[in-house]
């Protein structure tokens, strides 16, 4: 005859069922709302989508959204090399070069608090910041360079927190075995332990920029809005295109187009940051082979 199952077994049994469904529970939470807002982005977009959108510049709240696109991708370029460069050095230097003090302390604390108490600030407060020190305290006016600098320190802490976390994962025997092979510290950084935490870095700077595309606050103080075709006129444009301002701004106006234009708008920066996830999951995919080495 088969036992009957101890009363602590049937527990754990009911226990890791719940867990699991709890799991699952979360699951749906985490995918259902970016889910709904997906399809419902695409449902309102699709059905009066005209490719012309691509290539015709805004007249008012009508027309097209060329100039908001080319001014969103030249945001994320600007992004990309400021925050990329300093956020990564922070990270790097958190990670490997704050050594601990005599009293137990890491030099790094101090920097490693500043990005915390940083990436707290909500993005409306840097924004009017931007506002009032650059385009009225520097007499920069509503331009590229304002909004370059305030999204820059925005996104700098999440850069600088996933290089760290990214470096922290590599293992110290890989540390200790280009150390034993005679490299430098330089060296090995770059040919050893940055090519290991490569995927997460990767994946931290995409990711910061698909949070930076996505911004409207700080952009509607700093670089205000035109119709213009966006240039590399850093300050003094009269302002700057981006594609958040018709998303908040055109669906608030009485016309059928302005509306249209809004949801256009949300559709390619919703296609914009789908991009930037795919690519940073291919680009993992292909180093991830370093990491594995």
């Amino acid at each position: 005859m088969v036992a009957a199952p101890l009363p602590r077994t049937r527990h754990r049994r009911a226990f890791d069922i719940l867990f699991r469904l709890g799991t699952y529970v979360a699951l749906l939470l985490v995918i259902g709302p970016a889910a709904w807002i997906l399809i419902g982005v695409v449902a309102r977009a699709v059905p009066h989508w005209q490719w012309k959108v691509l290539t015709t510049p805004t007249h008012g709240t009508s027309g097209g959204l060329e100039n908001a696109i080319i001014g969103t991708l030249v945001l994320m370029a600007g992004v990309f090399i400021i925050a990329g460069t300093i956020g990564v050095f922070a990270g790097i230097h958190l990670a490997e070069l704050a050594r601990p003090r005599r009293n137990g302390k890491e030099s790094g604390g101090l920097l490693r608090t500043a990005s915390d108490v940083l990436s707290g600030f909500p993005s409306i407060v840097l924004g009017y910041v931007g506002y009032v020190a650059l385009v009225v305290g520097l007499h920069w006016g509503f331009s590229l360079l304002p909004a370059l600098i305030i999204l820059s320190i925005m996104v700098i802490p999440y850069i600088a927190k996933s290089t760290e976390s990214a470096l922290r994962q590599v293992p110290t025997g890989y540390r200790e075995g280009a150390e034993a092979l005679g490299m430098s510290t330089g060296y090995s950084l770059r040919k050893v332990v940055l090519k290991s935490a490569l995927p997460g870095i990767v994946t931290g700077l995409l990711l910061a920029l698909a949070i930076a595309c996505g911004e409207t606050a700080p952009l509607i103080y700093t670089a205000g809005w035109t119709d213009a075709v966006p240039n590399l006129q850093l300050t003094g444009s009269h302002g700057f295109a981006y594609l958040t301002y018709p998303i908040f701004t055109f669906y608030n106006q009485p016309g059928q187009q302005a509306h249209d234009l809004a949801y256009d708008a949300a559709l390619i920066l919703v296609v914009i940051v789908l991009i930037l996830l795919v690519t940073s999951r291919i680009i993992v995919a292909r180093t991830q082979r370093h990491a594995d080495r």
